[in-house]
């Protein structure tokens, strides 16, 4: 019962701040992606798109030289998605995600900035220790990693009192942090770690690789290897962190660690203090921490850095022309979708496409609120006269430049203007195959932004890149466009 109080207590204290229960959601929708069976990309894509921090490093990561061999030059979230895979994208997503939220919840306190230099240093060893092998059981070792240390990091920054007699306690030289913890809260980092990740659902291996790591445990191989990456990167950034200590007992406690787990890691010992040593000298943990802090400072004036639309679009038009014309259809408008979105800085994209039925249905969409609009979002085939269906007789895209004019209003449909009123300016692009409308790209700008337009150079490019996505209806089974 003692157990059970102290996590509801550090769960409402973590409520109250406000910032928690984004996190909590954030996580469970990634991983809710992650698991989806049907690989609709389109809620991962979201989740990232709604931090612009987060979609550059993503991008950023997709595109180093760790990554290069698997795509490289990718330009959308979507494409990083389906080059990488929904695993190592979305156990990225969660890294980043805790990563971030810890670093904005203590900003003041030094003892707060250290612990969580420590786990960023940790990271980079995992990483470092996995960046040759599979990407996904890479970014899957790097979040036990850190969720090993977020049962810690929580009280630090939650219960600062009780870290404060933790610390004491330790101090005093009778017990360590862990058991100080226990001692003080009757709980010990490790369970709140996982109690985080049960909260946030978080896949059962995830939560077996956090675990304490015990050379002749009965344990699937898989999970003593992540907790063999996760302990010995732990350990080693408390080495490398440890406050008055001499290089050579350093060194002396990593060739340690190394013969330790150098069998369970499959890497020669000598290897292992190898790379420990280069991370060190690398000051690898406060070079990750100044990324973030430079990321996260530029970050506005990157966003209103002018891009050139044009190579932002013919980057998508080559994503899709690498793709086979069977692939299946959901990441491709996802890509396409999110090529539009990031191209021209709009608000929202939606794409539409045409069931058996003859009725346009969206099927996608990114952007500001799109997820509760899209069941509304929809229209028949047979004419009606408005722009929507001016569209879809059109062999190339319209750009509805003011929204809200009075002649233009009287030609948007009722559902348009039940969902969109918000929109100022509006751009659709039909998507043709055998010689009919398939689909339609929609993307806008909102009242509250200031008046753009699209130039002819623009608006020619967005009609390739309608054209080259046509090819993917031409072969695609019926079925497939009805169940996207």
């Amino acid at each position: 019962m003692l157990k059970a109080a102290l996590l509801d207590k550090l769960w409402a204290r973590m409520s109250e701040r406000g910032d928690f229960p984004m996190l909590s959601q954030s996580l469970r929708t990634t991983m809710a992606a992650m698991k989806n069976d049907d690989l609709d990309l389109t809620a991962l894509v979201q989740v990232v798109l709604s931090d612009f921090a987060l979609t550059q490093k993503v991008l950023r990561l997709a595109n180093s030289a760790m990554y290069m061999a698997f795509g490289g030059n990718i330009t959308t979230v979507t494409r990083a998605l389906m080059v990488l895979g929904m695993d190592a994208v979305g156990h990225l997503v969660v890294g980043l995600k805790i990563v971030d939220h810890f670093h904005q919840s203590a900003p003041h306190r030094i003892d707060a900035k250290l612990e969580l230099s420590r786990t960023m240093l940790s990271g980079c060893v995992a990483r470092k220790l996995t960046e040759r092998i599979d990407l996904r059981a890479g970014e899957e070792a790097v979040v036990c990693t850190l969720m090993r240390q977020v049962g810690k990091l929580l009280v630090v920054c939650y219960l600062e009192a009780e870290w404060d007699a933790i610390r004491r306690e330790a101090e005093s030289g009778t017990l360590d942090e862990s058991a100080a913890c226990s001692a003080v809260l009757g709980v010990s980092f490790e369970e709140i770690g996982l109690e985080a990740a049960t909260r946030w659902r978080l896949p059962d291996m995830i939560r077996a690789g956090m675990g304490t790591y015990e050379p002749d445990a009965d344990e699937p191989q898989q999970v003593q290897w992540l907790r063999a990456v996760t302990n010995f990167s732990t350990e080693v950034a408390d080495a490398l962190t440890a406050p008055s200590t001499a290089a050579d007992s350093v060194e002396a406690r990593l060739a340690q660690l190394a013969q330790r787990y150098g069998h369970a890691l499959s890497t020669e010992p000598e290897a292992l203090v190898a790379t420990s040593i280069a991370l060190a000298r690398e000051e690898a943990g406060e070079g990750v921490m100044r990324e973030i802090d430079e990321l996260r400072a530029s970050a506005a004036t990157i966003a209103r850095a002018s891009v050139d639309a044009e190579t932002r679009i013919a980057a998508g038009i080559e994503d899709l022309r690498a793709l086979p014309s069977e692939n299946a259809l959901a990441p491709v408008l996802a890509l396409a979708s999110e090529t539009v979105l990031a191209s021209l800085g709009f608000a929202r994209t939606v794409v539409f496409v045409r069931q058996t039925t003859g009725v346009f249905k969206a099927r996608l969409g990114f952007g500001r609120n799109v997820d509760q609009v899209l069941p509304m979002l929809q229209f028949d085939e047979a004419f009606e006269p408005d722009v929507f269906h001016l569209a879809i007789a059109n062999s190339v895209g319209i750009f509805i430049e003011n929204a809200q004019d009075s002649k233009i209003v009287v030609r948007l449909p009722a559902w348009y203007r039940e969902a969109f009123a918000d929109a100022r300016a509006f751009v659709l692009l039909p998507v043709a195959a055998n010689q009919s409308t398939v689909a339609l790209l929609y993307g806008d700008w909102l009242h509250e932004e200031e008046p753009r337009k699209i130039s002819q150079v623009e608006m020619s490019a967005l009609n390739e890149l309608a054209r080259e996505l046509g090819r993917f209806f031409n072969r695609a089974p019926t079925r497939e466009v009805e169940t996207l």
